[in-house]
């Protein structure tokens, strides 16, 4: 029953985006997947009213009721916890990286971006816990972009995630109908992406390689 921590200290970095993709197409995998929204925005709890009742169920929490929340979550069979949090929280992003398992950092791969995450990195870094960079919302098309950048974050002590979810309107059409790309264009590539880093990051947890159903072009 692995929690998932998505953290960062800047805004529009893709959290919530992020955070949402993952849960749902960890339930599309077949894990009962729950996302635990933190951010005052409610950016993770809107999108599910607009989704209405279709899994993955999103609930939100105050830092001080995280620990608690999961903890229930766990009891009630969630199998895939995944922590949204808001920018610029110290307090929300200490509390979902010490009931992490696994700590991913979106980062857009822009100079302001790349700085910003030194904090993060340290925090994870103060906690000892696993953690990588997730690159998104870049061009799909930057090859060398993404190898530069890769190679500061790794310097900061936390390595890239070699799947990149670069920035696709499917993302933006997806989002909102309260729905997913994986949903509504199953066999495009922003789909194929997010299930390559689901793929990705279940070998992180030392989980069970998830099969997907094959989509046709």
């Amino acid at each position: 029953m692995p929690t998932i921590a998505i953290i960062s200290q800047k805004g529009g970095a893709g959290k919530t985006t992020l955070a949402l993709h993952l849960a749902a197409v960890a339930q599309e995998a077949g894990a009962v997947s729950l996302v635990i929204d933190t951010d005052p925005q409610a950016t993770a709890s809107q999108w599910a009213a607009w989704r209405g009742d279709r899994a993955p169920e999103v609930i939100d929490s105050p830092p001080p009721r995280l620990a608690a929340k999961v903890e229930a979550a766990r009891g009630q069979g969630a199998e895939v916890i995944v922590i949204d949090t808001p920018p610029h929280a110290d307090s929300a992003a200490r509390a979902a990286v010490e009931l992490a398992d696994l700590v991913l950092i979106p980062c857009r791969p822009s100079a302001f971006d790349l700085s910003a995450i030194q904090t993060t990195a340290k925090l994870v870094q103060l906690l000892r816990k696993p953690a990588f960079v997730v690159f998104t919302a870049g061009s799909p098309n930057a090859p060398r972009v993404y190898e530069e950048a890769g190679e500061l974050v790794d310097s900061y002590g936390t390595p890239p995630c070699p799947v990149i979810l670069p920035d696709r309107a499917a993302y933006r059409h997806a989002s909102a109908q309260g729905a997913t790309v994986t949903e509504i264009e199953p066999a495009g590539k922003a789909a194929s992406e997010v299930r390559e880093f689901y793929k990705w990051t279940c070998r992180q947890l030392g989980m069970p390689a998830p099969r997907f159903r094959k989509v046709r072009a």
